[in-house]
């Protein structure tokens, strides 16, 4: 029976010589300080379902880098977000060796000498130890991280032999995600590309066969029309629904960032488009299955096809109608002039388009299969209940 060993992060830390730090203060580091090319600075907001979001982050020069030299990362750190939502923290790849620890985040730095880093990444995502560390955390308004608190995290831990394999089993799981994520991806740019041929170079099918003539928007295809919003389109504001008052179920809760929960009913019939109404202005979300809309955001009904207004709604101009809450002015909306195709285009390009999005639609739901079943398995790995030698990489039970 292997032995699992029971301390705390600061004895580990203090073990192997490790590190827990915070990250520059804001004296250190100012707004001016950045650009837009060279070393990546990870801040809360680029830590995300255990990763950095390399596309969100923000840069220093070198001159910088020198001065932050203490708070450089290394493959296989972990770094945390200190305030608001506790227990946010992601893995440091090789990749992203030398990256600086931003304002805001907390570093821990073990080496691999007694814990394996993957293991004790999947270790602080357990939903008991998130809780544990969310306690523990100061601020009645804003809960804060601080490094006392991270050295007191107790972590119970088999050999390194041991977590490996625990660790690789989960990882598995992550790059068969990752991989679906990617192609996701692809195949929404490729959507994206087919609507910018189509409807914005006008290089159509047959499109050397339509002269141009003048429009509201410039030269359009003969045969064209411009219309305002409020011709081909309802935005529908959404129903107040509190957090408290929320019911888990199958249906996906909708506000201006998107999904926000669940609910056991739904206000609108899927598929739909959900327009960013207060917060996130203008931000536009599609949903395949029937969902509720919350009064952030607007729901949308047309007289032409949802999957091409789907394209055309993020290209307009929505306008902040209020400098305290943003809000998106629905008459404002209405005002704006959108480009109609004739209808047999209109039902190509969608056959096309939806033969991308049905594509991503099975790989998401792939996704939600693969969450599902890694986080049914990491409490249980990481507690010691399954012996991981009888599994295959995938946490299955080998024969």
């Amino acid at each position: 029976m292997e032995l699992w060993r029971e301390t705390t992060l600061g004895e580990v830390c203090d073990e192997v010589n490790g590190i827990v730090q915070t990250g520059p203060f804001g004296s250190q580091l100012h707004q001016s300080d950045y650009s837009e090319e060279g070393i990546p600075v990870v801040m809360p907001k680029d830590i995300i379902e255990g990763r950095i979001a390399s596309d969100t982050v923000a840069r220093v020069s070198s001159k910088h880098v020198e001065r932050l030299s203490r708070h450089k990362l290394s493959g296989g750190d972990i770094v945390y977000g200190r305030r608001g939502d506790i227990g946010r923290q992601a893995l440091i790849r090789p990749e992203q060796n030398g990256w600086l620890c931003g304002t805001g985040c907390l570093r821990l730095s073990f080496g691999d000498k007694v814990l394996n880093p993957h293991f004790l990444h999947y270790y602080l995502r357990q939903d008991d130890v998130v809780s544990w560390i969310s306690n523990q955390a100061v601020g009645a308004t804003m809960p804060n991280l601080n490094t006392g608190i991270l050295r007191s995290v107790p972590v119970r831990f088999p050999s390194l032999a041991i977590q490996q394999r625990i660790a690789g089993i989960l990882s598995a799981y992550d790059e068969l995600i990752e991989n679906s994520q990617r192609r996701i991806k692809i195949l929404e740019t490729m959507a994206r590309g087919l609507y910018r041929e189509w409807f914005v170079h006008f290089r159509f099918p047959g499109h050397e066969n339509h002269p141009r003539v003048a429009s509201a928007l410039g030269e359009i295809p003969q045969g064209w029309v411009v219309k305002k919003l409020s011709e081909i389109a309802i935005l529908n504001y959404g129903k107040a629904l509190k957090k408290e008052d929320r019911c888990d179920g199958d249906f996906p809760v909708f506000g201006s960032s998107g999904v926000v929960g669940t609910h056991n009913l739904a206000l609108v019939k899927g598929p739909g488009i959900i327009v960013g109404r207060k917060g996130n202005v203008g931000s536009v979300f599609w949903c395949d299955d029937d969902f509720f809309v919350i009064d952030t955001a607007y729901f949308v009904t047309s007289s032409l096809p949802l999957r091409y207004l789907f394209y055309v709604l993020p290209t307009l101009n929505f306008i902040n109608s209020d400098a305290a809450v943003p809000g998106l002015s629905r008459n404002q909306a209405y005002s704006l002039d959108v480009l109609v195709p004739p209808q047999e285009l209109l039902v190509q390009f969608c056959e096309l388009a939806n033969t991308f999005e049905c594509q991503a639609l099975t790989l998401n739901r792939q996704i939600q299969n693969l969450r599902r079943t890694r986080d049914l398995l990491l409490p249980r790995l990481l507690s010691g209940q399954i012996d991981v030698t009888k599994l295959d990489d995938h946490g299955e039970t080998l024969s």
